[in-house]
């Protein structure tokens, strides 16, 4: 069951005014789409991966809580939440790479429907490294991509959330998916 975008609007008000009562009722009003969107990221990790879509729901729980921002509706807290999520699983992969001493990377892919080269699975820390780069060319489709790919969301979604239409949303996915793809091919040959 998808939370009223009105309803949750109306708890982050609340919850920006000082009710501690309201985080307790936003959170369970949205920690199912929370929980569905952690285990959509999570089903494009590795076999084994050490971490749960349980715990990456409560870890961006956490960093949600203490971020001090306004939030502006339901559509902003889950751009936030998939920003969470892609920073967790980043800071993961890295501490994974360290601990393993440039061992095995964690591996996703770009889209559940289509890897960037044909179906191999992408390193995580070069899709964050393609993303940055991006960010700095063009700030709105690496948002784009990344409320798309982190966050699960829809173009009406993403439209709503970036202040664009949802064609000009389809259009810049398209761009930055290429772009990316491009950065990323280029990343494997100079490896």
């Amino acid at each position: 069951m998808q939370s009223s975008p009105h309803e949750v609007t109306k708890l982050l008000n609340e919850w920006g005014n000082g009710n501690p009562a309201a985080l307790e009722q936003l959170m369970r009003l949205v920690y199912a789409e929370l929980h569905k969107l952690a285990r959509h990221k999570m089903q494009n990790e590795r076999e084994g991966h050490t971490l749960q879509h349980t715990a990456l729901v409560h870890e961006a729980y956490l960093k949600l809580v203490q971020m001090d921002i306004s939030w502006n509706d339901r559509a902003h807290f889950f751009a936030m939440a998939a920003r969470a999520m892609r920073h967790i699983l980043v800071d993961h992969a890295r501490t994974k790479n360290r601990d393993k001493r440039g061992g095995e990377f964690e591996k996703v892919s770009l889209d559940e429907a289509e890897a960037p080269s044909g179906g191999s699975p992408v390193d995580i820390l070069d899709l964050d490294r393609a993303l940055q780069r991006l960010a700095e060319l063009d700030s709105r489709q690496s948002e784009i991509i990344e409320l798309h790919y982190f966050g699960g969301m829809t173009h009406e979604e993403i439209a709503a959330v970036t202040g664009v239409s949802a064609t000009t949303v389809d259009r810049e996915l398209r761009l930055a998916k290429a772009w990316i793809k491009h950065e990323l091919r280029g990343h494997k040959l100079q490896a």
